[in-house]
């Protein structure tokens, strides 16, 4: 008996072109917005035509589509039309015959409802209806894994939102075992970003930008993704870190994405984040702009609480405005404003932003001497949690300390003060890579400057004070230097983007030369650079603080020496003169025109620096250099040279003069002088000592005898040599590793938008800043013969990185570099002296100082560190 073949499947191409659009419109909701996804969700609910419930398959298509169309709705209209179609979603649910179709879109519809109301900042009722459903999901996990996976990350947000981060942790894990398990990849993508998250909350920023850049990679690769909302999230890490400029960056570029997306909610997030970075950019009229128009965005689709949260933003922009300016008086209507809203953001459980808007209110009151007032709002400041950021944290202990001000407890604001920058202490010790030791001084700035202005008071009328004050600028100043890189951790992407990056530059150089256009190349190179910096936050780990310096240890280092530190008080310089066991205050001159006749001595020498300029340019421009260093030297350094003698200088700068050509100013010619980025690293550079080869390098293009590194074996007659076609990058950084003295022959470039980037060029194209930290051993001297080097962007708390300085947040005793262009003639003449000097046994500073006195105006070298 034949048995009759089974019947074709029946096949509905209506319901499959329904499934297209809403795999589409899915997919649409990430790349392009929530309203792209409506008009295709509402295509297929068209295209399916009337309800007939004689069609299962028909029926659960339709089902899902007005669930999705239900989220997106709740996005772009309202809350309600959300609701709305989940309760048609509902009724459609029912008609379906039982089974685990059914099954399965019940707890969806639960799930999606509980998301609405999680957007709707109604987060008690979502979690309350997500833990409802989770325990029927996970009793069959294997039917319902991605149903259970998503609810698990719902869950953890709302966790997070509500300040349980251990249970948050929890749900995020299980959700990730079970996404990675059932190989849910783009789910994965979200559970990082969302881990990401969780420790950022938690203050681990290199732990947050690792989970941040493991979930842009899956969706670079896996795609469609939230990429540009990976990248808002890393952007609001990095200001955590108060890193402004990188989070302006990332902002700038995710920016224009969501707008063409058509994300309005992300979207306007972004411009509460740019906003904020631009306020620490002290660019209070972009703030104000970007606060406005989010605000705008957000009422528009009855997003209340991220509404207030945008009217934060603009009152904290005028709020900070005013309170930079010092002579200015605050009116009366900015803090009632601020106490205002604050009512409002409690009211809706924005716990942290209210305590915001009332530290904001505290300090303008107290700005207008009404007291009384500001002690009765602070008492409404809650004490810190756990989640609570550490710009609030920085911000409660600056309005504790200015209120004890304002009520005569000087000692009480100085424990305040103190209290403050240890805390922030510990978070910085938390953090990874160069970049982000140093940003994390932005929170404590204002902090440190009134610590500063207090003692300062008492330093002038009382010669005890100086001891007090020199104490406290250690505090506040050059933290980066106090910590010891930990054992690097080798990671294969940064080095292939370094590597890219380094090929890139000889391209871009090649063409240049050839005339060719090189716009695409310089875009991928900035590309490169910065996903290089991405990953160097958390694959370059900084670590083992060492305790900053007392005076009496500064003291018994110095010996016979001078350490003058210096600092800014009301556009008057002060240098700190640390001088055989005494500490003096003294008044120098005003800071404005000292840093403005610096920056012209500086464009002077750069004028100077080629080695055929006609002879009347030349003498004009030294004329006008000379006057300059003259000027500088009255202002500056002719009160500190009086008790010179020739013992040698330590200057601990403030960040506008670390570009400062000392060794020009007439008083200091032929004198030692060393330049620290703080006593403490002083201290810790001169305490090393250790032996190892000399290594002489040369890259290529350096003309005439700077170019002959080989010249100077016959100083150094054992080192080695590493040029020519050998002088690669990674040459020269395995024979830097080790080596007790270098010389490094190359063009350089410093980067000041990015200084771990600043180079020297190479056979193969650049040696990176950001390479150095990396090395175990980092060499104790090294002497850089290329223009520039020395010069170091200033960050965040008078912070200076650049490659110098990088080489000496690394653990090199000395570094020699110039800090304007160098003619290739002069630096061959300076080089010489220098080695010559330094091969019979003269001490860096001295050697340098005799070397350079023979024209100090084209021969602009600095000795950093310990001399």
């Amino acid at each position: 008996m034949r048995v009759p073949a089974p019947p074709p499947p029946v096949v509905d191409s209506v319901a499959d072109a329904a499934v297209d659009l809403h795999r589409r419109a899915r997919a649409s909701a990430s790349d392009h917005g929530p309203g792209a996804a409506i008009r295709l969700l509402q295509r297929g609910l068209s295209l399916l035509g009337p309800l007939e419930a004689g069609r299962p398959g028909r029926l659960e298509i339709r089902v899902r589509i007005l669930i999705s169309l239900a989220a997106a709705e709740a996005e772009i209209t309202s809350e309600e039309d959300g609701f709305a179609t989940l309760d048609e979603a509902e009724r459609v649910r029912l008609l379906l015959p039982e089974g685990d179709i059914r099954r399965e879109l019940s707890y969806t519809v639960v799930l999606q409802r509980a998301v609405v109301l999680m957007r709707a900042g109604r987060l008690a009722e979502s979690l309350a209806l997500n833990s409802a459903a989770l325990p029927g999901l996970a009793a069959e996990a294997g039917k319902y894994s991605l149903v259970l996976t998503r609810s698990l990350v719902n869950r953890a947000w709302l966790h997070l939102e509500m300040s349980n981060p251990d249970a948050a942790y929890k749900d995020l894990i299980d959700a990730l075992d079970l996404a990675v398990e059932h190989g849910h990849r783009l789910l994965e993508g979200k559970i990082r970003h969302n881990l990401g998250d969780h420790a950022q909350l938690l203050g681990d920023i290199p732990e947050a930008l690792r989970h941040y850049e493991q979930a842009a990679k899956i969706f670079v690769t896996d795609g469609p993704g939230s990429l540009p909302t990976v990248r808002l999230d890393q952007a609001k890490a990095l200001l955590t870190a108060g890193l402004a400029e990188e989070a302006a960056r990332h902002l700038d570029d995710a920016l224009p994405e969501l707008r063409h997306n058509g994300s309005v909610q992300h979207e306007a997030e972004a411009q509460v984040a740019r906003a904020g970075a631009a306020i620490l950019e002290r660019d209070y009229a972009l703030a104000k702009k970007l606060a406005a128009s989010a605000r705008r965005s957000f009422l528009r689709r009855g997003k209340g609480r991220w509404a207030e949260v945008a009217a934060l933003t603009r009152l904290r922009a005028d709020a900070v405005k005013v309170l930079a300016d010092r002579e200015k008086k605050p009116s009366v209507k900015l803090p009632d404003q601020l106490a205002d809203l604050a009512i409002r953001l409690a009211e809706l459980g924005l716990r942290d932003e209210a305590g915001a808007a009332r530290m904001f209110a505290v300090r303008l009151l107290l700005r207008r001497d009404e007291t009384v007032a500001a002690q009765e709002l602070l008492a409404l400041v809650p004490k810190p949690r756990q989640t609570t950021p550490i710009d609030h944290r920085m911000l409660l202990r600056l309005c504790r300390a200015e209120l004890a001000v304002a009520s005569h407890r000087p000692r009480s604001a100085l424990a305040q003060a103190r209290a403050g920058l240890a805390e922030l202490g510990q978070i910085r010790d938390r953090m990874g890579g160069l970049d982000l030791v140093c940003g994390t001084a932005a929170h404590g700035e204002e902090l440190g400057k009134l610590a500063l202005r207090l003692v300062h008071k008492k330093a002038r009328r009382s010669g005890a004070g100086a001891k007090s004050l020199f104490a406290w600028l250690e505090r506040t100043r050059a933290q980066v230097y106090r910590y010891e890189p930990l054992p690097v951790i080798e990671d294969p992407a940064l080095a292939r983007h370094i590597n890219e990056m380094r090929h890139v530059q000889g391209t871009i150089q090649a063409r240049r030369l050839s005339g060719e256009p090189v716009g695409k190349l310089e875009e991928r190179y900035d590309r490169l650079q910065q996903e290089a910096t991405r990953l160097g936050w958390y694959t370059s780990q900084w670590g083992r603080p060492r305790p900053v310096s007392a005076p009496e240890e500064v003291v018994e280092r110095l010996g016979d020496r001078v350490l003058v530190s210096l600092m800014g008080y009301r556009d008057i310089l002060y240098a700190v003169v640390v001088d055989r066991g005494r500490f003096r205050l003294v008044k120098l001159g005003p800071l404005s025109e000292i840093v403005e006749t610096a920056r012209q001595l500086h464009a002077d020498l750069d004028a100077l620096a080629p080695d055929n300029l006609p002879a009347p340019l030349v003498e004009v421009v030294t004329g006008s250099a000379r006057r300059r260093a003259d000027k500088l030297d009255k202002l500056i350094s002719a009160s500190l040279a009086k008790t010179l003698e020739n013992r040698e200088l330590i200057i601990v700068p403030i960040g506008s003069l670390y570009a400062l050509p000392w060794g020009a100013l007439p008083s200091l010619h032929g004198h030692p002088v060393s330049i620290a980025p703080s006593a403490t690293a002083w201290v810790t550079a001169s305490e090393r000592r250790s032996s190892g080869p000399v290594l002489l390098a040369g890259g290529p293009g350096v003309p005439g005898s700077v170019g002959e590194v080989r010249n100077l074996r016959t100083v150094y007659p054992q080192a080695r040599l590493v040029d020519g076609k050998d002088a690669t990058s990674d040459a020269v950084l395995s024979a830097l590793d080790g080596s007790g003295m270098a010389h490094l022959v190359a063009h350089g470039a410093h980067e000041p938008a990015n200084a771990l980037f600043s180079r020297l060029q190479l056979v193969d194209g650049p040696l990176y800043a950001h390479e150095t930290a990396r090395l175990a051993k980092p060499p104790e001297r090294v002497v850089l013969a290329a223009c520039e080097l020395a010069m170091s962007h200033i960050r965040p708390g008078e912070e200076a990185l650049g490659f110098a300085g990088t080489l000496l947040a690394s653990g090199s005793r000395t570094v020699i570099g110039a800090i304007a262009r160098v003619g290739d003639k002069a630096a061959a003449d300076a080089m010489a002296d220098l080695h010559r000097r330094l091969a019979s046994g003269t001490a860096p500073a001295l050697a340098l100082a005799e070397a350079t006195a023979a024209d100090p105006l084209r021969r602009p070298f600095l000795c950093l560190g310990a001399g």
